[in-house]
This record gives structure tokens, sequence and C-alpha cells, in this order.
């Protein structure tokens, strides 16, 4: 076994994973099911389940794994922190699990979870640290002044905050962002080679989607500002082989809102006319919002990735989109709780209804974000 697992020798491991934590070609639980030192006693899964393939939002049961026999706990169903009845046979909990660096993608609610479980149950805590495919500069957003009580909110982060699991797992315990972390003992088993200015294409790593709807680098770079679209009833692309890269609606005019968009000249991107219709996919969405709909709207191409502001880009989309709404749907266009929740502001939807200008609504958050960067300094693993 590699030197850096030394740490497990002997021990009995809960793995907090899913398909995305490999080792060369192979699964960690593989790695680790096979591997002598170890023992693989039990496996945690986090949202989409353990093999990656269940919807958004769609509740996980507990099961066995197929290949290694080994139970699986889901933490994506009635359960979203593991029980003491999980862990009585738990000698240390690993977590292992491709983040994307966004703050409602909620792998790192479950791993702010299952650290505050390892805490109570005075188990060590390891993370396996990974890339964020964002790099670790681009940090945008606001940060939320409550607790939204949801696996989107848990945390007062901007919506991107430029850290890998590891360095956030221990900004969770260092600013006590959950409950009982005082005593919690925890170790983050640095990457090697990665530096803050490094995207993903820069890790010269094959992309494993970390969920269906992420299915390559250049989806997770717009995600953070595309996801928005999510508490509207128009399309975020689900249910088309681009998610969040297509935004459409049956009213929008793609030529329209290409121009408008294009004009504003957002850094590293362009936007084009697209036409889809969004239909069932099995693996990526079962039903999808407006599934079967002729709709009308633009696709994203990312020309300049480092250049990105991907939360300020999906604001102006947002703004341009909402300002083609028909009267007849704009009365309930919005989920204003959800809208809220993803921005992090209780504002955001007041902001978007009334027509503020993406600019300002971006220079709203400027002081949050400084001072976010000032905070996570000290956690810091990576130059």
């Amino acid at each position: 076994m590699n030197n850096q697992f030394d740490i497990l020798e002997g021990k009995k491991v809960g793995l907090v994973t899913n398909h995305s934590a490999v080792v060369g070609d192979s699964l960690l639980i593989d790695v680790f099911h096979n591997a002598g030192e170890v023992e693989l006693a039990a496996l945690f899964s986090p949202e989409h389940g353990i093999r990656g393939q269940s919807d958004a939002g769609a509740y996980i049961d507990d099961s066995i794994d197929t290949k290694t026999g080994i139970p699986i706990y889901s933490l994506y169903g009635e359960t979203r922190k593991p029980t003491p009845e999980m862990l009585k046979d738990i000698d240390v909990l690993v977590f292992d699990i491709q983040d994307v660096g966004a703050r409602f993608y909620t792998y790192i609610a479950t791993m702010g979870y299952t650290m505050q479980a390892a805490a109570e149950q005075d188990i060590p805590y390891v993370v396996l640290d990974r890339p964020n495919p964002l790099g670790g500069e681009k940090v945008e957003g606001f940060i939320p002044t409550r607790d939204y009580d949801t696996f989107s909110g848990v945390y007062p982060i901007p919506v991107t905050h430029g850290m890998t699991v590891g360095e956030f797992a221990r900004m969770i315990k260092g600013e006590s962002y959950l409950q009982n972390l005082d005593e919690l003992k925890l170790e983050v088993v640095k990457m090697q080679g990665w530096t803050r200015d490094m995207l993903w294409p820069d890790t010269g790593l094959p992309w494993r989607p970390p969920s269906p709807n992420i299915p390559d680098f250049e989806t997770a770079l717009i995600y953070p500002g595309a996801c928005l679209i999510e508490a509207t009833r128009m399309s975020e692309g689900r249910g088309t082989r681009e998610p969040f890269i297509l935004l459409g609606a049956p009213w929008a005019g793609g030529t329209v809102l290409a121009q408008k968009l294009n004009g504003k000249k957002l850094p590293g991107l362009i936007f084009d006319p697209a036409q889809f219709t969004p239909i069932s996919i099995e693996g990526m969405a079962t039903s999808p919002k407006l599934e079967g709909e002729a709709l009308e709207g633009v696709r994203y191409i990312v020309t300049e990735p480092r250049s990105v502001r991907p939360f300020e880009a999906g604001i102006h989309v947002l703004s341009e989109f909402y300002h083609l709404v028909p009267d007849s749907v704009k009365g309930n266009f919005f989920r204003p709780s959800r809208l809220n929740t993803l921005a992090g502001s209780d504002q955001f939807y007041d902001m978007i209804k009334e027509g503020i200008p993406a600019k300002i609504i971006v220079n709203a958050w400027e002081k949050q974000v400084t001072s976010f960067r000032q905070r996570r300094h000290p956690y810091l693993l990576y130059e």
C-alpha cells in the first residue's frame, strides 16, 4: 500500500466516498478492500450514490456494495450524518470525494457532518485531498449571514471559495462552522504538485464526472453561476448532454440573448444562440424540467478558463433572461427562497426582481470576499 496511507494500517476504516475517488485506474474502494493492511468496514454514500448515478436531490437508500459485500450507509436520505450505530466498529473515518469548489455542491456538507459524527464518537478523521477544479483563486459571491438549514447553505462562505476539501476541512474545524469539532483528530493527506493557480486541465488528470450533470471541466467551471437557473421556471439544461451549458425557456429569444450577453464582454466567455428539448436521460436526469418542450436560449462557450468569473457571469445571464420573461410567467418565475439560498443573500431575489444592474450586485459582495480571503489564509496548505 502507498506510504501516504500508513496512518490507516491495521485500522477498521469507514470510507466516505463515491466513484470520483480513484487511485490510478482503480476505485479507492477496491484499493482499500484489496489492501491487507487495512480493513474496509463500511462505506458512506453522499448525494448521487456510491457510483454517482442518481439524480440530483434523489434519496439514496442503505445497501450492500455488490463487488465487495461491504455495507453502504446512505448520507443522502433520511440520515445526513452517520449514527453512533453506523460508527460502532470504525477506528478511523476517511473522506475522499472529488468536489467542484462551489458552496452549494453538497459533498462539503457531507464532509462537515461526518467530521462532526467522528468527533462525537472520538474517531480520528482523515481527508485524502484532491484538487479544486476551479483552482485556488476564484472567490466570488455573498457570504450567508444565517444558516439556511439546507445542504446548499451550511457554511458562511462565498459561492466559490478557492479551497481544496482538505483546506476547507481545516477551516470547518478552525472556524467552528459546526458544533462539537474542537476535539476532532483531523489529518489531511496533502497532494503533491498542486498549486493555487492550477485549474483542472493544468493537473493533467482525466476528468471523472463527480455527479451526473457535471460531465466535464467546462461545466464545472460555469456551474457556480448557471446553477442559479435551478431556482427559476427555466431549464438549466438537465435532460440534455450539456447541462448548465445550455439554458433556455419556451419564450426566450436565443439570438437576442446571445447578442446582449456578448455585448457585456464577460471575461473568458462568449454565448451562442441555442435551441434544445429536454428529454429523460437515464443516469443524468430522468424527469428534467420542461421535459419535451422546445426551448430557446443560449449556450455557454468557454474561451479562456482562467479569466472566467462564473458567479458574476451567472448573474448577468439570469438578469438578461428575466428581462424577457412574459408578464404571464413573471408572477411565479422564481423560487425566491431557493434563489436566495443559492446566492447566500436574503436580498438577492429582490435585487434581480427590481432590475438592479449585475455590476452593482457584484460590487455588493466585494468586501465580504476580501474578508473571507483573509480568514481562510491560516488554513491553506498550498502556495
